[in-house]
């Protein structure tokens, strides 16, 4: 596998926890959003993502992978209901609706995700410090 290669799956990830970092961050920021109806209800996001390994055409050996995100999906928990008969939002039955976001496990994936990015930064890092060096070993 060249460096170039390994430059790619690091970057390809790195784009994926960016994604990732990004639908936490919108999730987090309508998590007590207010709504008058279970349809209106903010829906937290999630991004899915696969693993996609390339071949060489010619000799069907392993040429290099990436991670890509394939959708956003809407969570398919049920929405928090609560009954508010003061709330300008509520229904006729008092009733207000809010996302399905849980905050916890929000921050606790946002961490994941932030650990995960960091990483795939060190990856280029030192990537870019063996480059160095083995361009010093050639000059010698």
């Amino acid at each position: 596998m060249s460096f170039r290669d390994i430059a790619n799956i690091a970057g390809s990830a790195m784009n994926a926890q960016s994604v990732r970092l990004n639908t936490i961050a919108s999730n987090l920021a309508n998590a007590d959003t207010a709504a008058s109806s279970e349809a209106e209800a903010y829906r937290a996001r999630k991004p899915v993502f696969a693993a996609v390994f390339e071949r060489n055409a010619t000799d069907e050996a392993m040429a290099g992978a990436k991670v890509q995100v394939l959708d956003v999906v809407q969570s398919t928990e049920p929405v928090r209901e609560s009954y508010e008969p003061e709330n300008p939002l509520a229904n006729a039955e008092g009733v207000v609706f809010y996302p399905n976001v849980n905050s916890v496990a929000e921050m606790t994936d946002m961490m994941s995700a932030s650990r995960a990015f960091e990483t795939n930064v060190e990856v280029l890092s030192r990537l870019k410090s063996m480059q160095t060096a083995l361009l010093r070993l050639g000059e010698e």
